[in-house]
């Protein structure tokens, strides 16, 4: 059962999108017109509550740089507003991974009836093997 999504809000002044050349084939177009989006965003200067910021920052992800920022390319699209969502897309997505927090498993012992029950079956089955064997044996 999973938990609901944690609500984060990011404020617009703490994400920076600029726009790049996109890389690859795309003939003379591509010299020319900046289509691919560089977003960078600050970790620790963010509003992002105390623990989701920790716990982005022992992420071993390679887009999250060693001073906290993370940076994110998009240039699947050949449409700068396009790119930009797909970039915050990937930014919350990787927000909402930090912000997940897995329900921890509470150790249990099994019951007295189970673990009798267990027993039995096995002296039972260690009976019904006992009687095989050669005929005639004895």
């Amino acid at each position: 059962m999973h938990s609901p999504q944690p609500v984060f809000q990011l404020r617009d002044d703490e994400v920076e999108i600029t726009a790049i050349r996109a890389q690859g084939a795309g003939g003379q177009n591509v010299n020319k017109v900046s289509n691919a989006v560089h977003l960078r965003f600050d970790i620790r200067a963010s509003s992002l509550p105390e623990a989701i910021k920790t716990r982005l920052l022992k992420f071993r992800d390679q887009r999250i740089s060693a001073d906290g920022v993370v940076v994110i390319k998009a240039q699947q699209f050949r449409s700068l507003e396009r790119n930009s969502f797909a970039a915050l897309a990937r930014l919350h997505e990787l927000i909402a991974q930090a912000a997940f927090v897995p329900q921890l498993r509470r150790a249990t012992k099994p019951t007295r009836g189970s673990q009798k029950r267990r027993v039995d079956s096995k002296v039972l089955r260690g009976k019904q093997k006992a009687l095989r064997g050669r005929v005639g044996d004895a």
